[in-house]
């Protein structure tokens, strides 16, 4: 006897030790889902302190409705006050999307209350709207919701015509989740009738779209429920089997009001094996989820009613008394008929065990009388279900029929039409070909158009090339040759002296200087406007190109005592080709001589950028107003300008610096200041491996 005592006594110790440890799990788990909830909130009160935030816009409407939802289940108070608030708003800004939704978790709210009258009333009025605006999705949640309101009012028949009509709208729309849903609930009002035929054939519907639809929490919820049918149908293996998975399925993605529920399913599985203290273990995990945070008085009916008949089992009267109880007022509450039937069955046996007949017999009497109401209405909707089902399979079949009808008249219109079409593509590929005939003959016109205009312009471009050319040949060389060979003519007819023939020599040597640069600089031009330059950049030094150009330019810089000042930094490389450079840093020099007065300075410095080399050649020179500025490096415009000993120029110079700057990849401006000097600037690319590898 001592020995059966302790161990009594260490079962007890055990389960408590268990059941503590499951506490602190779920009290861990619920602050998981009470994170979910506040990551809603927190998104709410972020929207809310930004600068331009407004109550009435949907943004913040559609998260309080979210916000007012996740509450269902755990505060219902909190479900109606922001359904409310949200309500107010849509109703301001006549934003239809907030009152569907609104209007629909007022009707949530009112149905967990138990009032049906005003939780129907405000689901028609969402769904009339919802259908109005063609809102689908829902428009399908409104009507599961709805259909339930009628099957807790005992109305199956009401509550099957929507569920079928709710999978024609998910079937249209191809909304699987809904047609999974919709299909488990028909299949729920079968198992409540125990038609467990009818019910399994619809839960092997579900199954399949749950296996499409590959989503492992719905899938568990559809388990859940089999679970219950199984367990009715006595096939407790089976029930066992789908509840654990389907708890796994919720421990793992903290769905607390469905765990709550399958707690509750597997604890009764027990219950109906007469396995009390199992029972009892998964009954008090479930009830600690609804104390914690769950507010579902309908799923907490069951519940209760099932700890009582545990504690029943146990001989443990008074705690399965207060059970029951409890279980019966909030069945009187929320108006559940079964949920009081069920409840005066445990009571009636309760006191009947106490033996407090009185009181038992109050309570059977209570049991007899909602079981024979129950029981007709039962019979009736069974009937009712079948009725509904055939005049819903007679209403589809009527309209196959009807369509098929209606698709033999299309098909002898569409004969007609096909006749109809087949002349109509005659004449419209006669049409068609005649344009297409067009439309080749305008594209050919275009194109010569075309040509003819592109030859037009080469022909303008040739032409200015051409007046350029001779320009320049008629005013630079002509002149400076024809005065040559008039000094010669007179030296060699004898009327100029030797003497005299001499001292000429400096001013024809400037001239042929001056022929012989502009003959260069012409040759160099003409060939990139024939496009017969081809642009070869290789590594080079800039240093070298200056230091040649200022020692070839230097004697005539000295002619006029101007001093040149190399400020290059320390051997700069460009990516760039030397002949064409050599070009530009030459007629830059040499323009900067030919406008710089005698005593002049002249610079050249060069400054790194990120790519490149910025290369300036300053002067101390006449300068040149903004109008000339804008004109120097113009190819159309042809300027003769001349320097401060009388030089002469054409700006041929700076079109063909232009042209070689810009094949090199670089720019080049001016920036100058009347009778104050000029800076001329150009830049290049800079030397680096790329560019090596590139070469």
């Amino acid at each position: 006897m001592p020995q059966t005592i302790d161990l009594f006594k260490l079962k007890i110790v055990l389960k408590n030790v268990v059941l503590v440890f499951c506490a602190l799990f779920l009290v861990a788990n619920l602050q998981a889902q009470k994170n979910k909830k506040d990551s809603l909130t927190y998104r709410l009160r972020l929207l809310e302190s930004t600068n331009q935030f407004d109550a009435k816009d949907s943004t913040h409407i559609k998260l309080l409705i979210n916000l007012a939802q996740a509450y269902r289940f755990i505060n219902k108070d909190s479900l109606y006050t922001i359904s409310n608030r949200a309500l107010d708003y849509s109703n301001e800004i006549g934003y239809n999307t907030g009152k569907i939704m609104a209007w629909e978790a007022m009707g949530c709210y009112y149905s967990d209350e138990g009032n049906t009258t005003e939780s129907l009333q405000w689901f028609k009025k969402a769904l009339t709207l919802a259908r109005a605006n063609n809102n689908k999705k829902r428009e399908l949640n409104i009507i599961n919701n709805l259909a339930y309101d009628y099957k807790y009012e005992g109305n199956y028949a009401e509550a099957l015509s929507l569920f079928l009509k709710g999978i024609d709208v998910a079937e249209q729309t191809d909304d699987k989740l809904m047609l999974s849903i919709l299909n488990e609930s028909i299949a729920s009002l079968y198992a409540e009738q125990k038609d467990f035929k009818n019910a399994f054939a619809f839960y092997d519907k579900v199954l399949i779209i749950n296996k499409e639809l590959g989503n492992e929490i719905t899938s568990a919820e559809t388990q859940s429920n089999i679970a219950t049918l199984y367990k009715d149908a006595k096939n407790f293996e089976y029930a066992m089997f789908n509840i654990n998975k389907s708890i796994s399925t919720f421990e793992k993605h903290k769905i607390y009001d469905w765990l709550a529920y399958a707690y509750e399913v597997k604890g009764s599985i027990y219950l109906a094996q007469n396995k009390y203290q199992w029972a009892l273990y998964w009954y008090d995990q479930s009830n600690l989820l609804h104390e914690q945070r769950l507010d579902d008085e309908r799923e907490e009916i069951q519940l209760l009613n099932g700890m009582a008949k545990v504690y029943l089992g146990l001989e443990r009267d008074s705690i399965s008394l207060q059970y029951a109880k409890d279980g019966f007022r909030l069945s009187k509450k929320i108006k559940s008929l079964q949920g009081q039937k069920d409840c005066s069955e445990t009571l009636y046996k309760i006191h009947k065990n106490k033996g407090d007949f009185d009181s038992a017999l109050g309570y059977l009497e209570v049991f007899k009388k909602l079981s024979d109401t129950l029981s007709k209405d039962k019979s009736k909707q069974s009937l009712s279900l079948l009725e509904t089902k055939l005049k819903y399979e007679k209403e589809k079949q009527d309209l196959i029929a009807s369509n098929k009808t209606a698709l033999a008249k299309q098909r002898n219109y569409i004969y007609l039409g096909l006749v109809l079409l087949c002349i109509s593509l005659i004449i419209t590929f006669l049409v068609k070909r005649s344009a297409r005939i067009q439309k080749k003959l305008n594209k050919e016109l275009k194109e010569k158009s075309k040509v003819v205009i592109e030859r037009e312009s080469e022909l303008h471009e040739i032409n200015k090339t051409n007046t350029k050319l001779f320009s320049i040949i008629g005013h630079d060389l002509r002149g400076p040759i024809g005065a040559l060979q008039g000094i010669l003519k007179l030296f060699t007819d004898g009327d100029m002296a030797k003497e005299e023939f001499l001292s000429f020599i400096p001013k024809l040597k400037s001239d042929v200087d001056n022929i012989a640069f502009t003959l260069n600089n012409l040759l160099s031009w003409g060939q990139t406007q024939l496009n017969g330059v081809i642009t070869k950049p290789k590594r080079v030094s800039l240093e070298k190109i200056v230091s040649s150009n200022i020692q070839l330019l230097s004697e005539i810089a000295s002619g006029k005592s101007i001093k040149i000042m190399n400020q290059l930094p320390e051997n700069p490389l460009i990516f760039a080709d030397q002949n064409q450079i050599d070009i530009v840093v030459r007629n830059l020099l040499s323009n900067a001589i030919k406008f710089t007065p005698e005593n002049g300075l002249i610079t050249i410095e060069a400054q790194e950028k990120s790519d490149m080399w910025e290369i300036i050649i300053r002067d101390t020179g006449i300068g040149m107003n903004k109008e000339i500025q804008n004109k120097i490096f113009k190819n159309t415009t042809n300027i003769t300008t001349y320097g401060t000993n009388n030089e002469k120029g054409t700006g041929l110079g700076l079109s063909l610096c232009k042209e070689m700057i810009l094949k090199n990849k670089g720019q080049i401006w001016v920036e100058s200041i009347l009778r104050k000097g000029s800076s001329f600037h150009f830049t290049l690319p800079k030397a680096e491996k790329k560019y090596q590898q590139a070469s």
